[in-house]
C-alpha cells in the first residue's frame, strides 16, 4: 500500500534529536515528526512526550522524495466537547457558544491609542497635583 498525504500511519519512534523524533513507518521508510508537530502546547523537549521505542499513530503531512514530515497532534482527534455546537456554561445551561469576533489592526491600534491617552492624562493630572502644592522650599 502507498503512503499518501493525509494518511493515518503506525510507525515506531527510533530516534530523538532536538529538532524532532525520527519515525520508522511501513516498508522501512522513515519519517520526521517536527517539534512543532509533537503536541498542541509549546514543545521545549521532545522527550518529555516521546521516547525511543514507542509506537505511535502520526499523520503524513507531506512526502518530498525521501522525507516524509508526520505529525503527531494532528493525528490525535479533537475532544468531544471542541466538536459539539452547544457547551454548557457555570449555570449548567447549555447556550451556543459566542463567536469571537477578531478585531481588525486599526480597531486594536486605535483602542491602545485611546488607552495610552487616558493613561497619560491621568499620569499627567497626578504630577501637576504633586507640583502645585504650596511652592515652599526646604531650607538647610
Amino acid at each position: 500500500m502507498a503512503m499518501e498525504v493525509g494518511s493515518i500511519v503506525e510507525g515506531k519512534v527510533t530516534r530523538i534529536t532536538n529538532f524532532g523524533a525520527f519515525v520508522e513507518l511501513e516498508e522501512g521508510k522513515v519519517g520526521l515528526i517536527h517539534i512543532s508537530e509533537v503536541a498542541e502546547v509549546y514543545v521545549n523537549d521532545v522527550r518529555d512526550f516521546l521516547s525511543e521505542g514507542d509506537t505511535v499513530q502520526v499523520k503524513v503531512v507531506s512526502i518530498d522524495g525521501n522525507k516524509i514530515a508526520l505529525s503527531l497532534k494532528q493525528a490525535k482527534a479533537k475532544p468531544p466537547e471542541e466538536n459539539q455546537s452547544f457547551k454548557q456554561n457555570r449555570r449548567g445551561d447549555f447556550r451556543k457558544p459566542q463567536r469571537q469576533l477578531s478585531a481588525s489592526f486599526e480597531d486594536k491600534l486605535s483602542k491602545f491609542l485611546k488607552d495610552s491617552d487616558e493613561r497619560l492624562t491621568d499620569l499627567k493630572r497626578k504630577t501637576d497635583s504633586k507640583r502645585g502644592g504650596r511652592g515652599s522650599r526646604r531650607s538647610d
